[in-house]
């Protein structure tokens, strides 16, 4: 078990104060105990939600692997021709990594400033959000969009545009409660729906 670059400094800094806590509390006879307590817990909780897990599943030829953990909320058209979006729901408890559906080149990507919407929301696609698009053989692509919520308001692309990515590898974060959209051609078959639990490079998300 790893943990995401961003998080390390906030687990860090949650260590030492709690010793700096633990320090005061001998040397002020238990003056310092909240601040250990609170440092500690505050480590801890950081390294939960940061936490990277690793994935290795070798997906059969022709299964899209989802890039995200979390709940399915929806599979529908939103309006653009040929298009099938799956939306996914990142609760706090789910890792927040997210990771290449399939094999190709990042053609694009596209930061894009909006509200602060709770992730579950529909108005939640207008959210900040970030887009990568993947490109591979026959044709075939895939965009993922990192969409941020009402709480933390960090996204982190570890991607650029033209580098060759493999499938199930990482490709960004997004901090605390979120949301990831897939959009997928209408030619490809989804396989989830929603309500359904879905864990990023370990579901088949769809096939071509």
């Amino acid at each position: 078990m790893g943990f995401a670059p961003e998080g390390i400094k906030l687990i860090a800094g949650g260590v030492i104060a709690g010793a700096l806590g633990g320090m005061l509390a001998v040397w002020s006879r238990g003056l310092g105990l909240p601040v250990l307590f609170l440092g500690l817990a505050f480590a801890g909780f950081s390294a939960y939600f940061f936490r990277d897990p690793e994935r290795d599943k070798v997906f059969a030829p022709g299964e899209i692997a989802c890039p995200a953990d979390g709940t399915v909320m929806t599979v529908a058209n939103e309006g653009v021709p040929g298009i099938t979006v799956v939306r996914i729901f990142l609760s706090v408890l789910n890792v927040h990594v997210q990771r290449a559906p399939m094999e190709g080149k990042v053609t694009k990507t596209k930061y894009t400033k909006g509200n602060f919407a709770i992730a579950y929301k529909p108005e939640a696609a207008q959210n900040e959000r970030n887009l990568i698009r993947i490109e591979g053989e026959y044709g075939r692509f895939v965009e993922i969009e990192q969409i941020t919520g009402s709480i933390a308001r960090r996204i982190a692309c570890y991607v650029k545009e033209g580098q060759a990515i493999r499938q199930g590898e990482r490709v960004g974060m997004i901090y605390f409660g979120s949301q990831v959209a897939v959009y997928l051609p209408d030619t490809a078959r989804v396989l989830v729906k929603p309500g359904d639990k879905v864990a990023g490079a370990e579901t088949a998300l769809a096939l071509w």
